[in-house]
Parts: C-alpha cells; structure tokens; sequence
C-alpha cells in the first residue's frame, strides 16, 4: 500500500468561535503543538503514508494567513497546500485528490479537527483497507436518539432582547421532542477513512456530490463500504469544551501564560 493522507481544514470554524472560541479552532494549543499539527502528526511517521496533502481555507486572503500561521512548520514534513472549497466540504477533498500522485494505490481522509485518534485506530483501518476498498471507523451509539423541532412557544420571550435582535433568548434554547429514532443499526461515523485512490476518483466524477462524507460518495455508486471499530476518545474539536476534554485525552495542559513583562 502506497497512502497519501488528505486532511481538510478549510472549515470556518463558526461553531468554536460562536461557542466562546477565540480564534480558529485548528490553531488552538494541545500542549506546545496546535491542534492542526497534531492531527497532521498521526501520520507523518508511518512507513506506508507517501504524501500529505492539507487544504486551507478558499478564501484568498484566508489562505495566505493560514500558509503564513502554519506552512513552514508543515513544510518541515513534507505537507502540500492547496486551497479547499468555499461551501462544501467535497469541494475541499476534491482540490486536494488533485494534488494526489498516480503512483498512490490509497487515500486516507482525515478531519483536522480529530487530532486524538488512536494510533491502534488508524492500525484498524489500513489494515482492513488493505483487503476492502472502502473502510471507515465507527462506533456504536449509546445514548437515546429524539428527533426534535422549535418550540416557539416555550417559555416566555424577553421582549428586550427581542427589541435588540435576539428574537427573545428565553426560549431559544428550547425545542420540542417529535419522535425517538431507533439507534439499531445506527453508528457514528469517525475518520480517517481509507479508499483505493481508483474508487474515490470514481466517487468524485459523480455528478451529485452532496454527501456528509467520502463514505457517501461511495454508497452512492453502490460500492460497498466496510466499518471497523473506533474510539470514544477520536472526538471531534467543534466547541471550546472538546478541546479541554482533547487535552484530558492526550494528558497536555492549556498554554502557559507569558510573564507580564513579555506579553508586549
């Protein structure tokens, strides 16, 4: 197996932010290491992975900052760049599968955001991908699943706050329980995800490209995909609170506060 590894990061990271983030989530430190190059990092030594190929934001401008934050560090270890899509998460992969040499039997994808993930995990799923074309982790769903809708009228609005925009806080926190969802048979998805570099170039020259996933992409041809065990601990950094459990995960400490005479 010759693996090039794609790791989209050209997310705008709104939900951090808009959660209390304070900047981008993919620059926040796990230790003395963003968590971009964290994540980047699970693959840089393994004797299988031939490229890496990272797609930043589509933004001209955001690219040009992204390259200056992040691209001498990641030129170190041999990482491309290229620019991702600016809506759809596939436009990104799709950039990036350009980059990708002919020589490469396999592509893993994996999210910038997961920067925990097991090194067993990743050992799972390439050698499951050595023997199935499409291999994907996931773990089973414990909790309950409810469908749920808006509950306009759940409690009383503030008519302040309604004056100033916020369309009344007080229930806008608050929905309304529609149905339970049966979890059998049910999964949450994980990456990386690995495919022969064939079979997603096939998925990609679809026409229709709307999918959460590469897996997706490849049910849509009607291939089959195969799944293998992850891990509770491959989260995905999307609010503050994921970071502080990441850091749990990988026993590293927030960053250390300059000395005041140093901060200017």
């Amino acid at each position: 197996m010759k693996l090039a590894v794609i790791i989209p990061a050209a997310g705008t990271s709104s939900r951090y932010e808009e959660a209390g983030g304070v900047r981008h989530k993919l620059d926040d430190a796990l230790g003395d290491r963003p968590v971009l190059r964290r994540a980047i990092e699970l693959f840089t030594k393994r004797d299988e992975v031939a490229s890496i190929v990272v797609a930043g934001p589509s933004d001209d401008t955001a690219f040009d900052e992204f390259t200056t934050r992040h691209g001498a560090k990641l030129g170190f270890y041999g990482v491309r760049m290229c620019q991702g899509g600016a809506q759809h998460r596939w436009e990104t992969v799709r950039n990036a599968l350009a980059l990708v040499e002919n020589d490469c039997t396999h592509v893993a994808i994996h999210d910038a955001a997961r920067p925990c993930t097991p090194i067993d995990l990743i050992d799972r799923v390439i050698e499951a991908a050595q023997t199935n074309a499409a291999v994907i982790p996931a773990i089973d769903v414990a909790d309950t699943l409810t469908r749920i809708e808006d509950a306009p009228d759940a409690g009383d609005a503030d008519p302040l706050d309604a004056i100033l925009g916020g369309g009344g806080k007080a229930n806008s926190s608050i929905r309304r329980v529609t149905e339970d969802v049966p979890r059998d048979g049910v999964v949450a998805v994980q990456t990386p995800q690995v495919f022969e570099r064939e079979l997603l170039l096939r998925a990609y020259a679809q026409n229709n490209l709307d999918s959460t996933d590469d897996a997706g992409l490849i049910t849509k041809l009607g291939e089959p995909v195969h799944v293998v065990a992850g891990d509770a601990r491959n989260i995905k950094i999307t609010v503050p609170a994921d970071l502080e459990l990441a850091r749990a995960i990988m026993k590293v400490g927030p960053p250390k506060e300059r000395a005041a005479h140093k901060r200017f």
